[in-house]
């Protein structure tokens, strides 16, 4: 059977940007740094997200911010109030962050900043269920958000981002009296197709769930921070 011109296409697209996305996690494990990929359609609340992690946690985390947008910087003047540093990356008609793309805030900040004294990388990515969810920056782990206003049915009708997700925050939950939505059932659509996933119903607004989140990123960072000492302590030891 052979593949079509833009099937063949797109898989070697695929390849290109993984063979991007593993140079980029080099470069911050090189430096000691985790990375995130926060993905979501727009408007479901990560900028807002961003604001309030930066606040609670950018007095014990070094935190840098690569921001995607298609073509402005509203979000990344929005975050540069937290005093930490802010890589805007413009898409232009590109729906998603790409490797590529990244490793180019990845320069920026080897140039302007100090990488290795970074503890953490947040990249916001473009808002869109579908693209993003597919070509991998270089993250270690990636959080998908869904506002509760987009309905139960999400997950099912946009899976890959869902079944990629290593943790899931489900946004808005201050509105959830005044909406006719299930939040167990969102939780049973993600977990049927990813049981591994943390799923943590959250408010920016309230408040509520932000403290769980806060323990996550905290966890994951000092689980993958210890791996990342043990690989480098491999690499170092002699062989007998």
């Amino acid at each position: 059977m052979h593949q079509t011109f833009d099937a063949a296409l797109g898989i070697n697209l695929l390849h290109a940007n993984q063979d991007g996305a593993d140079h980029n996690r080099a470069c911050f494990d090189a430096w000691g740094i985790t990375c995130f990929n926060l993905m979501s359609s727009p408007g479901a609340g990560k900028t807002a997200l961003l604001e309030k992690t930066l606040a609670a946690l950018s007095s014990e985390l070094a935190i840098a911010v690569i921001e995607g947008d298609m073509t402005t910087e509203l979000d990344a003047d929005r975050l540069r109030q937290y005093d930490v540093p802010v890589i805007a990356i413009n898409t232009g008609r590109s729906c998603h962050l790409d490797s590529k793309m990244v490793a180019g805030g990845i320069h920026r900040l080897e140039h302007d900043y100090t990488p290795s004294a970074l503890d953490l990388v947040l990249v916001e990515n473009v808002g869109n269920l579908v693209c993003p969810a597919e070509f991998e920056v270089g993250e270690h782990a990636k959080i998908a958000l869904l506002s509760l206003t987009e309905g139960e049915d999400k997950p099912l009708k946009y899976p890959i981002m869902f079944q990629e997700a290593d943790c899931l925050l489900v946004t808005k939950m201050d509105l959830a009296p005044y909406l006719d939505v299930d939040v167990r059932r969102i939780e049973q659509n993600v977990q049927q197709m990813n049981p591994r996933a943390t799923i943590i119903p959250v408010s920016a607004k309230t408040g509520e769930g932000l403290q769980t989140w806060f323990d996550w990123v905290r966890s994951f960072r000092a689980q993958h921070s210890r791996l990342q000492v043990e690989a480098e302590q491999t690499l170092i030891s002699p062989r007998l």
